[in-house]
């Protein structure tokens, strides 16, 4: 657990990918909602939980690796994710894998492409989805076992998942396809930020 950034000595141990997402007060963001949390879990699977200033949002280790071409971001669902990083912590985050794209456009024999799902088909494991309405926002040593737990539980299976969608999309000739989404979700981005939601 850090309060407002991880130290430089974690930034500079990330090297190929990291996965990461976010909880916020809500999903409006960021009209209403704020930034709570940040998870950040490397490929040896140690999770880093980050409770940023919220006064400041500074973060410069943070933001280093966010912004890093070299260090690939896993995410599910990172329309949310990004915006709200690049919204408060004020950068550019590069070079992105989002496990909830690639579902939906490898996974068609399905319409279950939340991370739960996931989560059960490629890595055997059921995860409790009942703490993700919580107050994130009180201070991050006030938070139980159980919301760490889940906080952690939302980035520690991502880069197994990624491993299996990427082999998924490959196998079906689909990674093109898959790129031009991600390009794509910088516009969609900008457009949830000027309150183009729809």
């Amino acid at each position: 657990k850090f309060k407002e950034d991880i130290t430089s000595e974690i930034a500079n141990s990330f090297k190929n990918s990291i996965a990461i997402d976010t909880e916020a007060t809500g999903l409006q963001i960021p009209e209403r909602d704020k930034l709570s949390l940040i998870q950040i879990c490397d490929e040896k699977e140690n999770v880093y939980i980050v409770q940023p200033d919220k006064n400041s949002y500074q973060a410069p280790n943070l933001v280093s690796v966010l912004q890093n071409e070299k260090i690939l971001k896993i995410g599910h669902f990172l329309r949310f994710d990004k915006n709200a990083l690049e919204y408060f912590l004020q950068c550019k985050i590069k070079n992105i894998f989002d496990t909830k794209i690639a579902s939906k456009i490898v996974r068609t024999y399905t319409d279950a492409h939340g991370l739960k799902n996931l989560v059960q088909e490629f890595c055997n494991k059921s995860i409790d989805k009942r703490h993700g309405s919580s107050d994130w926002n009180k201070d991050i040593n006030e938070l139980s076992d159980k919301q760490l737990e889940y906080a952690a539980n939302d980035v520690v299976f991502l880069h197994k998942i990624k491993s299996e969608l990427e082999s998924m999309l490959k196998r079906e000739k689909r990674m093109e396809i898959f790129q031009k989404c991600l390009t794509f979700l910088d516009t969609r981005v900008e457009l949830d930020q000027k309150g183009f939601k729809e």
